[in-house]
């Protein structure tokens, strides 16, 4: 059987992704054959589509580090035909064929039933950028990081990661301070729950190794100078989760905020979380810490649109989340 797809391939030197019609046969292998209703464009998946990073270990390979589907096939009775998943990480869309698509093969262990308070779109509406915010935000709180600590900063706070960010610690409470460098989204922060929005300038960061402490704990998506500047303002105990590089992937700081103040930077790594925490941390997005999904900005686009949109990304037009309805 054909199926549409979203595959990265070289060519001429240039690495890029396009629409193409491929057969079930050629996908990578896995116990479970799925029809996939929804995945997402992240900031990975951009990278991969426009080629402007090595994100692939393999080519040629069908993009997409998320999805959401129901299962046609299985050999292996703990899944059978029609049972609703998702999956996200593990590979996906790295070294092995992603959810951009029609149809993909999963091995058995990558898989999780849809948990309760979920449907296939809410998952995606989330996708991989509301996990690794969830995931977050469970470090954060097994690190002790209590309301009483202070304020929270977002940054990168429109993004896929920062916007379900912002929407989470609010809706648990946490005054949330959301960073941005486009202004014009400042309504739609506060509408997420932030407490105040401001530019890194507007914020008045210091530059020494230790600041004045105004900060209860930070979920950084940006890196380089911001973060090492945030981390000399957090107070006592408190959490940095260090996400991603959208400004660079440099870290000048100096071991102060960690033997002074007992500051801890946790690396928030969602491809690889283990199996287990991945479960819990979905299931608590569709029960206790599940928020208003309509206040997400999203769009959901069809395959086609995927590599326009994965270039409008990495300049920066887009925010908010991006859904890709696959069939």
């Amino acid at each position: 059987m054909s199926f549409q797809a979203i595959r990265v391939s070289e060519s001429d030197g240039k690495v890029r992704g396009a629409l193409v019609q491929m057969e079930q046969r050629e996908l990578t292998a896995g116990e479970l054959l799925i029809a996939v209703e929804y995945s997402s464009i992240n900031y990975k998946d951009a990278l991969a589509v426009t080629g402007r990073g090595k994100i692939m270990r393999k080519l040629p390979l069908n993009a997409g580090i998320d999805l959401a589907g129901t299962v046609l096939e299985s050999s292996d009775p703990s899944f059978k035909p029609g049972d609703k998943v998702l999956a996200n990480g593990c590979g996906l869309g790295e070294a092995h064929d992603g959810g951009l698509a029609e149809r993909v093969r999963l091995p058995l262990d990558w898989a999780i039933k849809l948990p309760e308070g979920l449907s296939t779109y809410d998952a995606m509406r989330l996708g991989t950028g509301g996990f690794t915010a969830a995931l977050a935000f469970h470090r954060m709180l097994e690190n002790g990081q209590h309301i009483d600590k202070g304020p929270i900063v977002v940054t990168g706070a429109t993004g896929g990661v920062g916007s379900v960010a912002v929407a989470l610690f609010a809706k648990q409470g946490y005054e949330v301070i959301a960073l941005s460098s486009r202004p014009e989204h400042s309504d739609y922060l506060r509408k997420l729950g932030a407490s105040k929005v401001c530019t890194v300038e507007q914020l008045a960061l210091g530059k020494r190794p230790l600041e004045a402490a105004k900060f209860g704990g930070v979920v950084d998506n940006i890196g380089g100078e911001t973060l090492a500047q945030l981390l000399a303002h957090v107070d006592l105990w408190g959490n940095v989760a260090s996400i991603g590089l959208a400004d660079n992937e440099k870290l000048n700081a100096t071991v102060f905020p960690f033997i002074l103040r007992g500051v801890s930077l946790l690396g928030i790594s969602s491809a690889n979380c283990p199996m287990p925490l991945r479960r819990e941390v979905w299931k608590k997005l569709g029960g206790q810490w599940r928020f208003d999904f309509d206040v997400l900005a999203t769009e959901t686009i069809g395959l086609a649109d995927v590599p326009e949109v994965a270039s409008d990304l990495l300049n920066r037009k887009r925010y908010g989340r991006t859904i890709v309805k696959c069939s």
